[in-house]
């Protein structure tokens, strides 16, 4: 006795041509595509010069603020300060690098907050956004 195996009929009816086709289609756009893309690379262009246009060096250091015990501050390695002095500072800085110019605040821990704030708001003012604060110990 034969065993019959039937067919399957589903496979009939799929038909790849249509998958073909849309693989064909994808296949021309992306060698077009592509072909534009070179094209645009090998285009002779002059481009024009500026002559006052000074090239960007590097960021700028950042600019460390120090406050001590009795509220005198310290422009980095600096004497003491008055806080119009700091104030004249930050602006001269916000000035030369507006965007890029952060700001160290170093205290004392035995500083008052408020000098700290006053410092903050002057950074704010001459439109120095990169704030950082930190706290130093004391002997």
């Amino acid at each position: 006795m034969t065993v019959r195996i039937r067919k399957s009929r589903a496979l009939e009816s799929l038909s790849l041509t249509p998958l073909i086709d849309v693989v064909f289609l994808l296949l021309i756009f992306f060698l077009v595509a592509t072909r534009f893309a070179e094209e645009d690379r090998e285009l002779d262009v002059k481009l024009p010069t500026a002559s006052e246009a000074k090239p960007l060096m590097l960021k700028p250091k950042d600019i460390e603020l120090s406050i001590d015990e009795a509220g005198n501050y310290y422009l980095g390695a600096g004497h003491g300060m008055s806080y119009t002095e700091v104030e004249a500072a930050l602006a001269n800085a916000a000035v030369n690098n507006p965007l890029s110019q952060t700001v160290v605040i170093r205290a004392h821990q035995g500083c008052r907050w408020n000098d700290v704030a006053r410092v903050m708001n002057a950074c704010y003012r001459a439109g120095l956004r990169d704030v950082k604060t930190s706290v130093a110990g004391g002997n």
